[in-house]
């Protein structure tokens, strides 16, 4: 097997893996949060838990350091991959020692009540993940080969859901949101270290890997600064100027918008990190892997957000609740995030494979100047509808930066990755209106139902007529990549 066949081996077999694991932990997770917002109706304790969250996902960047991306990175530094795992995390342990420090002394100082007590469950649960879990997850990945990966999330999605649901179910409302992590990240360490171990952990120092760490991860630091600012902003700015109950019906609207790219877009971008790295070199092969990947993203994008977006009334009336349903018009903003912003992470991906992260710096500092403006212009006068709406045109400004700036490192066509899915969904959108308004069904099962066959069946067949070659050349290579999984597994 030549080593191009190989690495399409190892990623679909990867892909494969990831994209089982990850649907069903999205209906685990799915049932859980939509439970979870029956038992616990309170937009108020949502938003408490959403704040402590955001900033500790901001400030977690300080550990991290940039140093994945440098790991990741193949470089005569981390040839040796034990040695490099060694350092990385002896660097590790050190920094989030002291990036949880300073963070638990802060939340004791200037928060109180239910707010401290977020912060410091939440400073505990990921600060013990980050410091020993991430170096050996970070081996597999780099390997591609995520089966162990996906085991473990499916097993945390387990113990996560029968946890929260379990202390919600006996009156506890922010507790059922905290501890259920707690529980994870040592069940991760467990998983990782003890069951099997990935690899043997230990700790080393060695200059020159040290320097390579810190100079590559100061340049990926910056980038990686400014997605956090980008991801979390939004919601500190919702609780800063609209209020903790406000942040709790947009924290919704962003939990449930995000979950249909968990299907797909989550798994395939943990495999292409390690599948760009090897390609790196070799242009034609990285333009193909780079189009092939993004131009499934797109399209099976526009199909689960664009349903989502018809179905969105029912879902809420169904699932959460009618209290809940305040969030409707931005959970249906949310939905062009869905859209495209697992396109603005695999093209990042690109850059941090090449070794030039700068671009993604570039890229993120205009989007952030976007965001704020446009939290203040929009978010002030529309509320979470603004938030939502500032957040859609930042990432449409990203999106248009990184695919520009990527064609000095792969060739494609935006016309080829755009024009088709955008037809079927108009199509899908349109006829699925149109089937509506003719039926005018009451009954939200009945009309979630209809909404669903009909839009689903349009967007297919038009796809079908649209890329009947390019489905059938995947069926192709998802089939030969089967059978060599299958055949290495008898030999």
């Amino acid at each position: 097997m030549s080593k191009r066949d190989d690495l399409w081996q190892r990623s679909m077999t990867a892909t494969g893996w990831n994209v089982a694991t990850n649907t069903v932990k999205l209906v685990i997770f799915f049932i859980r949060t939509t439970l979870l917002a029956r038992l616990i109706p309170d937009a108020a304790v949502w938003g408490t838990y959403a704040t402590a969250l955001a900033w500790v996902e901001l400030t977690l960047i300080l550990p991290n350091f940039g140093m994945v991306g440098a790991f990741l990175h193949q470089s005569p530094e981390t040839e040796n991959e034990d040695e490099a795992a060694a350092v990385h995390l002896t660097l590790k342990m050190a920094f989030t020692l002291i990036w949880a420090t300073v963070l638990a002394g802060t939340a004791v100082f200037f928060t109180d009540g239910e707010l401290q007590l977020a912060f410091l469950v939440l400073i505990a649960a990921r600060g013990f993940n980050q410091a020993f879990s991430q170096t050996p997850r970070l081996i597999l990945t780099r390997r591609v080969v995520h089966r162990r990966l996906s085991l473990i999330e499916l097993v945390k999605a387990i113990i996560i859901v029968v946890l929260s649901l379990w202390l919600a179910y006996r009156g506890y409302k922010l507790e059922a949101l905290l501890y259920p992590a707690v529980v994870a990240s040592l069940s991760d360490f467990v998983m990782l270290y003890l069951w099997r171990p990935v690899w043997r952990p230990r700790l080393a120092w060695s200059p020159s890997i040290v320097r390579y760490y810190l100079a590559f991860g100061r340049k990926n630091m910056v980038a990686t600064g400014l997605l956090r600012l980008l991801d979390r902003i939004d919601d500190l700015f919702t609780n800063a100027f609209l209020g903790r109950g406000a942040l709790g019906y947009y924290s919704r609207a962003y939990a449930y918008a995000t979950y249909p790219r968990q299907v797909l877009a989550i798994p395939i971008n943990r495999v292409v990190v390690g599948s760009y790295a090897e390609l790196k070199e070799r242009r034609r092969e990285l333009s193909q892997m780079f189009f092939r990947v993004n131009a499934f993203l797109v399209r099976s994008g526009f199909l689960i957000a664009g349903l989502f977006v018809l179905i969105a009334p029912e879902f809420i009336r169904l699932g959460p609740g009618p209290e809940w349903l305040p969030m409707l018009d931005a959970l249906r903003l949310m939905l062009v995030f869905t859209l495209l912003d697992p396109l603005k992470i695999t093209v990042s991906h690109l850059f941090v494979a090449v070794g030039n992260p700068t671009i993604i710096v570039k890229a993120r500092a205009i989007q952030l100047g976007v965001l704020i403006a446009g939290l203040f212009l929009l978010g002030l006068p529309l509320g979470i509808q603004g938030v939502a709406l500032a957040v859609d045109v930042m990432l449409f400004v990203g999106i248009f930066i990184l695919l520009r700036q990527a064609r000095a490192y792969v060739d494609f066509s935006p016309v080829r990755l755009f024009a088709n899915p955008v037809m079927m969904l108009a199509a899908a959108l349109l006829g699925t209106m149109g089937v509506v308004r003719v039926t005018a069904v009451s009954n939200d099962w009945v009309s979630a139902g209809l909404k669903t066959a009909v839009f689903t069946i349009i967007y297919l067949l038009a796809w079908l007529v649209l890329e009947r070659s390019q489905l059938q050349q995947a069926v192709v290579l998802l089939h030969s990549v089967l059978k060599k999984e299958q055949d290495s597994s008898h030999a």
